[in-house]
Order: structure tokens, then C-alpha cells, then sequence
């Protein structure tokens, strides 16, 4: 039965934590989602670990349960703050393995800078680091948060909401039990018996419009956690991970080219039997 729990972390956000075996004393998995996801779409490869592993996740702030502070101002760097106080949560039987996809990798590279006694290895999925950052928005279009600010956000029935993200891309490319575990734990009842997203299509879009913004591109090379980076098929956030495995000292890079960007999500067994791997290479 998954504990949930409140923990806090900057700018007064209150992070909704979910822990799957909170009594386990078995090595410690943290799970970090990406933009406008929440902590319990890893419920898929979780399962598959919760038998040998502590697995732990959460919701980064103005997603899933998670609390967002009124009209702020998007910093990924307080997402980093949100990583932090989420592993400081979950380290309580030792350093944990972290696994990040897209902006929660980014979130976790930002933790791990900051304390890394906290981290035994990361994982991270095509996680958003840019080689040149900007010092303002970009200007130019941006197809994900014009897409975001489109999101439909209101079903008659979480039935409804599953055909519908079921029948056409991108979510459609989830495993189904990632897809319901999205739907079940991202919408909310709501009195007149519709449901309705919990992630503002707005405070997505401002996540992906200022995802260039943050400096951690230029701390890379201070990361000293032994390191996984992984991508899928060359596109997107995909072109960039062999930047970012090569920028951190005695890193692995991985490349699933039969995946897209939410390969995690896509192929749940495939990604828990990687994290065994990785976390074997590295016990002690």
C-alpha cells in the first residue's frame, strides 16, 4: 500500500511524496517525472522493483498533489529545490539511485550538485540540460508549450480521458498501465462529476519555455555521482544526451532508438531491468 506524505520545500511549496514500502530497508529508488507528469506514472516500474527495492517518488511543484505558490514565477531551479527535498525524504536508509526523466533528470543533476552524499547513481532519461543557456525566454516558437496551452483539461469520466490520450500521439505511445496510472492519479473529481486535469496547461507551457534558462549545463562537469545518461531515437531532447554524457566525468550514455521521448513510460520491464543493472554495478 503507497504511503503519501507532505514534505516541504522552497517558496512555502508543500510536495506530495509517494512511498511505495515505506517499512523496506532494500536500497532506495527515487523516481523524478518530467513536465506536466506527476510522481505516480512510474506505478509501472515500481511494481516491477518493489519486491527487491525501497521505490519512492514525487510530485514536483503545480503537479499531481503538489502545491504551487500563487501566480509564480517559473525558476527550474526550484524544481531542483523540490529534487532535493524529495531525496533528503527518501535517503533515509542510504544514498539513493535517482532516476530522472526530462526535466525530473535535470531536477536531480541540480540535487546532486548540491548534496551529493544523497545519491548513490543516476539514471536520467534524456533529462533537459542545453549546452548554450539563455538569459531570457525564447522568442522563437515553441511547439510544447503552444501544445500545452491547448491541453484539453476537462473529461466527463477518467474513462473518457483514457480513450482519449489512447487513440492519438503522443500518450498514446505509453504502456497502458502508465497511461491509466497518468490519467487515474493526474485528474481530479470535480462537483459536478467531470474531472479535470490537475497540471495548469499554463504553468506546463511556462516549464518548457523556460526550460534554457537554468546554468546547469555549466556545472556538468562538476557532477562527481557515477552517472547513466539514456536516450531514444534522435530528436529532440534525444540529440542532445550524448552532450550531456560526455560533459560529465565518467558517465554512461545508452541509446534505445526503437523508444521516443517517453521511454520510460513506453517500456516499464525493459527500464526496471536497467535500474537492477545499474544498481548492481554500484553496490557495494
Amino acid at each position: 500500500m503507497t504511503m503519501d506524505v507532505r514534505i516541504e520545500s522552497s517558496d512555502g511549496v508543500l510536495l506530495a511524496v509517494h512511498d511505495y514500502n515505506p517499512e523496506s530497508l532494500a536500497p532506495t529508488v527515487l523516481f523524478s517525472h518530467a513536465t506536466g507528469f506527476h510522481g505516480r506514472v512510474f506505478d509501472p516500474i515500481a511494481n516491477e522493483l518493489i519486491a527487491t527495492h525501497h521505490c519512492v517518488t514525487f510530485d514536483y511543484r503545480g503537479n499531481g498533489d503538489s502545491t504551487l505558490p500563487f501566480d509564480w514565477d517559473v525558476r527550474w531551479s526550484a524544481y531542483g529545490d523540490d529534487a532535493l527535498a524529495a531525496a533528503r525524504y527518501a535517503a533515509n536508509n542510504g544514498p539513493v539511485i535517482g532516476v530522472g526523466h526530462s526535466m525530473g533528470g535535470t531536477a536531480l543533476v541540480m540535487a546532486a550538485l548540491r548534496q551529493p552524499d544523497l545519491f548513490r547513481v543516476l539514471v536520467l532519461f534524456e533529462p533537459i540540460i542545453f549546452p548554450l543557456r539563455q538569459s531570457e525566454p525564447n522568442e522563437d516558437r515553441n511547439y510544447m508549450a503552444e501544445g500545452a496551452r491547448k491541453r484539453r483539461t476537462t473529461f466527463a469520466s477518467f474513462d473518457d480521458a483514457r480513450a482519449n490520450y489512447a487513440s492519438k500521439p503522443p500518450l498514446n505511445v505509453l504502456h497502458p498501465d502508465a497511461l491509466s496510472a497518468y490519467v487515474n492519479f493526474g485528474f481530479s473529481h470535480q462537483p459536478d462529476g467531470n474531472v479535470t486535469l490537475k497540471c495548469s496547461p499554463e504553468h506546463e507551457a511556462r516549464t518548457y519555455e523556460t526550460g534554457a534558462l537554468h546554468e546547469t549545463w555549466d556545472d556538468l562537469a562538476n557532477l562527481t555521482i557515477p552517472t547513466w545518461v539514456i536516450s531514444g531515437e534522435n530528436q529532440g531532447p534525444a540529440s542532445i544526451a550524448p552532450l550531456i554524457a560526455a560533459a560529465i566525468p565518467g558517465s554512461h550514455f545508452l541509446k534505445y532508438g526503437d523508444l521516443g521521448h517517453f521511454g520510460p513510460m513506453q517500456d516499464p520491464q525493459r527500464f526496471a531491468a536497467l535500474i537492477r543493472q545499474v544498481e548492481a554495478n554500484y553496490s557495494d
